[in-house]
């Protein structure tokens, strides 16, 4: 470690790239442990590695258990091939519908509340999507419990939207392109199975 600090002291007349370069080595050297190191040096490699490297100096813990999806936006439009194709979309009044074309109306942002837990939000309308307990759509402009939908990866790559808060209620365009019932639509009917599309 001393000769890292020699190094150190000389590095004012160095390149940006060698500096980054030294800086690099020091953290990777700061991560293993060396058994005859005084805890000064230790404390002081860990320091270095924070302060230059902006790293914390301990191995981070990753998990496929931890929420690493959460607070993720996207911003979509999304797509039911059903009939002759119709996009998702929310209006200034509340009302949910299907348009053909892309409009404005039909950008929404995907935000991810808890594991497997999305809100939809149309940026055009600020509305948010929600289901009340007969399976109706409508948008709100403040959240709530209603506006949680679980998202789920379907077999054919699509996605489908249930509501968290009403079990069993589906997402759902008419092949005219009207909202359906969320109570009586299934995963297996492709009413419900939606596209997120940019």
């Amino acid at each position: 470690m001393s000769a890292a600090l020699r190094f150190f002291g000389r590095m004012s007349c160095w390149t940006p790239t060698a500096a980054l370069l030294l800086g690099v080595l020091l953290g990777a050297a700061a991560g293993a442990p060396t058994p005859d190191a005084a805890p000064l040096d230790r404390r002081w490699e860990t320091l270095f590695s924070r302060s230059v490297l902006g790293v914390s100096g301990e191995k981070p813990e990753l998990s496929w258990e931890t929420d690493y999806l959460l607070g993720i936006q996207r911003v979509r439009r999304l797509y039911c091939n059903v009939g002759i194709g119709f996009h998702l979309q929310v209006l200034p009044d509340g009302g949910i519908s299907g348009a053909h074309s892309e409009d404005p109306y039909s950008l929404i942002q995907i935000s991810t509340v808890e594991r497997g837990v999305v809100s939809l939000f149309g940026l055009r309308s600020e509305r948010f999507v929600a289901m009340n307990s007969r399976g109706r759509l409508y948008g709100t402009t403040v959240f709530h419990d209603e506006c949680k939908f679980r998202e789920s990866l379907l077999a054919s790559n699509y996605n489908a939207y249930e509501s968290a808060a009403h079990r069993g209620c589906f997402i759902a365009l008419s092949k005219h392109g009207r909202v359906k019932r969320g109570n009586r639509a299934t995963t297996a009917m492709t009413v419900t199975h939606f596209l997120p599309r940019i």
